[in-house]
């Protein structure tokens, strides 16, 4: 395809996934390292450069079991408190409070798992000067700043959003069902119905905004060139020199979190303009904006073109691997047809060898019968 065709197919892919708030061919959840880049855009300069050197050095984050899972448990106790404090006092009230603080419980939790870890943290006055001086020691105001923001870690929400403990309660039920029509005659209609109770408890389908869209699209697009071999192979070094894939990541989350920012500003603020003049400037200031999002569309579009054709190069790699294992394979066969006569001489010798042993068999049966002579004779002066 023409490198203009295919920048303007792609280009226009991305951002019909972006406006529509889907993104089709990416269901894994983001990498730790993809979220925490994103992550960034959300923090300050100094916490962006401590993180950077912390990857640069090899320092690892506590584990929570992907940040995709923490965002959506801090969706879920955000939605369950608002739905809590909005109903009216009685037996509903309390069981939705009650649910909302145990989901709480399981947040506050990460958040001290992620907050004080020793293994990931210098925690002696030595150790934090020495990390301090080296440009790798997270402060805990910082952490707490970093933990809200893997918080928000973009992840695709099911098209009918439910909280994880009734996504828990749906799939056991989908199980029991499941295991209730096993081997009677609604066995077949049983497990379809188990198959559509099961998905619906959670196929992540729709992002919140487009927003989210963009930075699950980058983080994911960051995730496949960063594990692609063929970029890491020999053949694309000068290209690796060239992007620092983590930073364009970084950047395209700072102007993202920034966009969504403003955006969100102008928009509260022309709901309370008052006059034709102030609603007018302040559409204006947000038609500007709109060139800023073309260019991040433009940003993600060309790490998705840099992904097609690592796609493509890894299947020319495979290629050329096997063509190189033939030329291996024919290397072998002319040496071994080449070792022909040699194998012509050792199969004579071979048969050889065989006619001896065939003759030792021979010696073999006189001697097992010499020994039998022996041991009758042994038998009889016993007596």
């Amino acid at each position: 395809m023409d490198a203009a065709l295919r920048r303007e197919r792609i280009t226009a892919q991305v951002r019909r996934w972006c406006e529509e708030a889907r993104v089709d061919g990416f269901r894994r959840d983001l990498t730790a390292g993809a979220a925490v880049l994103i992550a960034a855009g959300h923090l300050d300069d100094g916490t962006r450069t401590v993180l950077a050197n912390r990857r640069r050095l090899g320092r690892t984050l506590p584990d929570l079991g992907g940040f995709g899972a923490l965002r959506m448990l801090a969706d879920d106790y955000a939605r369950l408190d608002r739905k809590a404090r909005s109903m009216r006092p009685g037996v509903m009230q309390v069981l939705a409070a009650a649910r909302a603080s145990e989901v709480e419980r399981r947040l506050l939790s990460a958040r001290a798992k992620f907050l004080h870890a020793p293994a990931h943290y210098a925690n002696g006055v030595r150790t934090i000067r020495r990390d301090r001086r080296d440009g790798v020691h997270l402060e805990p105001v910082q952490r707490e700043a970093l933990f809200d923001a893997l918080a928000r870690t973009p992840v695709p929400m099911p098209e009918h959003r439910m909280d994880q403990a009734t996504a828990a309660a749906v799939t056991v039920a989908a199980e029991r069902l499941a295991g209730l029509v096993e081997r009677t005659p609604l066995a077949a209609a049983g497990q379809r119905a188990a198959e559509a109770l099961g998905g619906r408890a959670g196929q992540p389908d729709r992002f919140v905004d487009r927003f989210d869209a963009l930075l699950f699209l980058a983080g994911a697009l960051y995730d496949r060139i960063d594990g692609s071999e063929a970029w890491r192979s020999d053949y694309f070094a000068v290209q690796r020199a060239q992007l620092d894939l983590a930073d364009e990541l970084t950047q395209i989350a700072v102007d993202a979190v920034a966009l969504r920012g403003i955006g969100g500003e102008l928009d509260e603020a022309l709901r309370h303009a008052n006059g034709d003049a102030a609603r007018d400037q302040i559409r204006s200031r947000q038609r500007a904006l709109d060139q800023v999002w073309d260019q991040l569309v433009e940003r993600v579009a060309a790490l998705a073109r840099i992904g097609d054709l690592l796609g493509e190069a890894e299947g020319q790699l495979r290629s050329m691997a096997a063509v190189q294992r033939t030329m291996s394979l024919d290397t072998r066969i002319d040496e071994l047809i080449a070792r022909a006569g040699d194998r012509e001489l050792s199969t004579e010798n071979t048969h050889h060898v065989g006619d001896q042993i065939g003759g030792v068999d021979e010696v073999m049966v006189g001697y097992q019968a010499l020994l039998h002579g022996d041991i009758l004779a042994l038998q009889t002066r016993a007596r």
